[in-house]
């Protein structure tokens, strides 16, 4: 099947063969056609599918067919929701480039950048808008974004925006938007709360799955290698010594985790850039930029931060931390094996861990090799830990563990507490209240104070 046998119009036929797209993928053959047709659609399919052209490419062609209207200020006509900046940013630049030569305005909203920029965005007013809620609802509370005359909502992700706290942000959205409209719902798993949001948005959807998540690509050749926790980092640093890499994804639970090991990267020479949700939005996408040039071949991003990352020539991911939860360990493969290539993907497991590796194991049905330790593993590690930034590192960290989690307020929230009430007689500039049988002004020259 070709693009042509979609019913897809001829400007947007042209923006595809420009980027030498010919043949649908399996989600976009499906749901072309009924978006087309103005249905409501429940897609399920994991990050990767094509998912965002499924529907972009038809929504765009209903926005040009249907009678003509003069765009209104701080209105838009068709709604797109994304749980990160990185994801609603590539929706859309996909957006804008499918919707070419036809006179569709689109615009984008996110957090982490200045608000006037945002409302400058959708002043003029829009035909799609792709938003993250948060900000979507700062500039409806502000008055400067009117959802009003919504013809269409898409909601992409929508397990992850229940994983990251989004549901009463939808909730509330849904609310202020028209009843009477096109919605198109797509999730990577279908658990009961996104079944119950998808039969509360939805009206008589059709309902499509692709690649379910269960599965990971055949391209993707799968090991594990079983370390302590405190050696991953040597065994990361030998495996980018060794193996020949394009372009690696190594993720890490945390945000903290990221950095130290870029830091530490960086001190065995191996250049790398950490992405994740304390990064300003500048920094992250300087960092998305320089991976995807090529300039900086290895990002270590949290899984958050790489949720709708979709870069061509990534050939290895590396699970530095094994996901807990096993349909994340999926989504970080999927990041590989793109476009028809073969992809790597590599995870260290610690003791503390294997239960993860179980549960993964068990929704991929398939066992994954275990690769030993290197020969000269230990004098890795020797060596590493003797590193003088290195063995900084470690000695804070062993410092934070010893103290622990900090309890209470900090000290300078005390400090403040204790100033906030003044004692009685207190005059501004520090001078001292008078004593109750002090009569008249001190004689005398005054001590100098500090």
């Amino acid at each position: 099947m070709k693009f042509s046998d979609l019913g897809l119009s001829q400007p947007i036929l042209a923006a595809l063969e420009a980027r030498d797209y010919s043949d649908p993928t399996p989600i976009q053959q499906k749901a072309i056609p009924p978006v087309l047709a103005g249905k409501d659609l429940v897609g399920i399919a994991q990050t990767g599918t094509g998912k965002t052209a499924a529907f972009v490419l038809p929504t765009i062609q209903r926005l040009v067919d249907s009678a003509p209207q003069r765009l209104v200020p701080g209105r838009a006509r068709m709604l797109v929701l994304a749980p990160t900046r990185e994801l609603a940013a590539q929706i859309a630049t996909a957006a804008r480039g499918y919707a070419q030569g036809q006179h569709v305005r689109v615009g984008v909203i996110f957090g982490g950048v200045p608000v006037p920029r945002s409302i400058r965005e959708v002043s003029r007013g829009l035909d799609i808008l792709v938003a993250t809620p948060g900000r979507l609802l700062d500039l409806v509370d502000q008055r400067v974004l009117d959802l009003s005359a919504l013809e269409i909502l898409v909601l992409d992700e929508a397990d992850q925006m229940l994983d990251l706290g989004f549901i009463h942000d939808l909730k509330r959205i849904v609310n202020i938007i028209p009843e009477k409209r096109q919605t198109l719902f797509f999730s990577a798993t279908m658990p009961k709360q996104i079944r119950q949001l998808a039969d509360r948005y939805c009206r008589n959807a059709v309902e499509i799955s692709v690649t379910p998540v269960s599965s990971t690509a055949e391209r993707v050749s799968q090991a594990v290698t079983f370390v302590n926790q405190k050696e991953k980092q040597a065994l990361l640093t030998l495996f980018f010594q060794h193996e020949p890499i394009d372009l690696s994804l190594v993720f890490s639970r945390t945000k903290h985790g990221c950095d130290r090991i870029v830091r530490r990267l960086k001190a065995a020479g191996i250049e790398a850039v950490a992405i994740h949700g304390n990064k300003s939005q500048a920094q992250r996408e300087r960092a998305l930029e320089a991976f995807r040039r090529g300039d900086i071949r290895i990002l270590v991003a949290t899984d958050i931060a790489a949720r709708g990352i979709d870069i061509p020539g990534v050939s290895h991911v590396v699970n530095f931390d094994l996901p807990n939860v096993p349909e994340q360990y999926v989504h970080r493969i999927g990041r590989t094996a793109r476009a028809g290539r073969e992809g790597i993907a590599y995870s260290f497991c610690a003791e503390d861990e294997r239960p993860y590796l179980k549960d993964i194991e068990k929704l991929i049905k398939q066992r994954i090799g275990a690769v030993p330790l290197p020969d000269n593993f230990m004098g890795t590690v020797q060596a590493l830990q003797a590193m003088p930034e290195v063995r900084e590192d470690m000695r804070d960290e062993e410092q934070r563990e010893r103290r622990g989690p900090r309890r209470g307020p900090p000290r300078h929230g005390k400090k403040k507490a204790a100033h906030a009430i003044k004692p009685a007689g207190h005059r501004p500039g520090g001078a001292k209240p008078k004593k109750p049988g002090n009569k008249g002004p001190r004689r005398g020259p005054r001590r100098a104070r500090g």
